[in-house]
């Protein structure tokens, strides 16, 4: 008897949930007329082990990015050994929900094997062969999803922080400057029509700034076509200001390319970092000076959040001209990465669900600014 009212009250909760959400308002239908609004998806969302989660997706979201599953590391794991089940699961689920599905990331310096960089007796792969292999692996994830998945972030994070020159990465060490070329120029062969992106965080700094912008103008030079930059939006509740975002999307908008926001998120807690972004290389230990809202976010800090995800999404939407793409990083505040960056095992609130899966104020306020 105990296990039936169980089940019971299960099938009801699961009832009443989908109810809130049916009744919840939809982001993307409050933006339809601006540009797309997503989310980056994890693996248990995907396979739908996390169906409030799911759900949450479906109803809010017409554009998803993956997390994890398409990086080189989780799909190439060994030279003959590709794992393509998560990441046909997640272009399933985006074409069976007529999303607008992106690739991410064919090129970066962090979760690529270290196999992909090496020759014969531990010596370093020469120029040839790993450009044989960037290009098999591109020609290989890119054409099987070619027509499917609509845009890819070819070349991701390869800017230093500092100066704006090129990240020293493996890549760059053994390809030479070139690198971000003849990534794109593969993907492109791979799939003419889908279109590729170059993604990279803190791009409100006037120097990774520049470094971007002469990235792409070479690009340009050699006659590849760059659909739009990535700007990730890891942003602080007061840094970056509010016009040195729009300097970017301003900047960037004069090369003729078009500006997505690829992984917006807000962090709320103190933070030991230099509040840079994203180098997932740079964490700290555990203190609890950085860890101050376990039990719940102060009303004066969801106030300070709330506010900023309504200037961010009113400065979005005065520049939807070309602006294609907003992509919250993760769904609900348990889903956040942030929780475990810079510092591990952090409570976190940094996006417009909460951990119940229900909308936050902040969610309230972005509809209010498409209004």
């Amino acid at each position: 008897m105990q296990k039936k009212k169980r089940l019971l009250y299960l099938g009801l909760a699961g009832f009443c949930l989908g109810f809130m959400q049916k009744s919840e308002p939809a982001l993307k239908d409050a933006y339809k007329k601006d540009f797309y609004v997503g989310a980056a998806l994890n693996n248990r969302q995907i396979s739908g082990q996390d169906a409030q989660a799911t759900a949450l997706i479906k109803q809010q979201f017409n554009t998803i990015s993956p997390e994890n599953l398409l990086k080189w590391g989780p799909v190439h794991p060994q030279p003959d050994k590709y794992n393509f089940k998560p990441a046909d699961d997640y272009v399933a689920f985006g074409q069976q929900n007529r999303m607008f599905i992106v690739g991410h990331t064919l090129l970066w310096h962090q979760q690529t094997p270290n196999w992909v960089f090496e020759g014969e007796n531990g010596q370093p792969a020469s120029r040839e062969v790993l450009l044989k292999r960037l290009e098999d692996h591109i020609n290989t994830v890119v054409g099987r999803y070619k027509g499917k998945i609509g845009g890819w972030d070819v070349v991701n994070e390869a800017i230093d922080d500092q100066k704006g020159d090129l990240r020293k990465t493996k890549w760059v060490e053994i390809l030479g400057e070139d690198f971000a070329a003849k990534a794109f120029e593969y993907a492109h062969k791979a799939d003419p029509k889908a279109e590729l992106y170059y993604n990279d965080y803190s791009l409100y700094r006037p120097e990774k700034r520049e470094g971007v912008i002469k990235l792409v103008k070479g690009l340009q030079a050699k006659g590849i076509k760059v659909a739009a930059i990535g700007m990730q939006g890891h942003y602080g509740l007061t840094k970056p200001t509010i016009a040195q975002v729009e300097e970017s999307i301003v900047a960037f908008s004069k090369l003729g390319v078009h500006v997505n926001f690829t992984e917006l998120d807000i962090d709320v807690l103190p933070n030991p970092s230099r509040r840079q972004g994203a180098d997932i290389a740079e964490t700290f230990g555990a203190d609890v000076k950085y860890n101050v809202y376990t039990t719940g976010l102060p009303d004066s800090v969801q106030q300070q959040l709330t506010k900023r995800y309504a200037d961010l999404f009113a400065l979005f939407r005065k520049h939807r001209d070309v602006i294609d793409r907003i992509t919250l990083w993760g769904v609900t505040d348990s889903d956040s990465w942030l929780n475990d960056w810079p510092i591990k095992g952090r409570t976190s609130y940094p996006l417009l669900f909460n951990r119940q899966y229900q909308p936050k104020p902040a969610f309230r306020a972005v509809m209010q600014a498409a209004k």
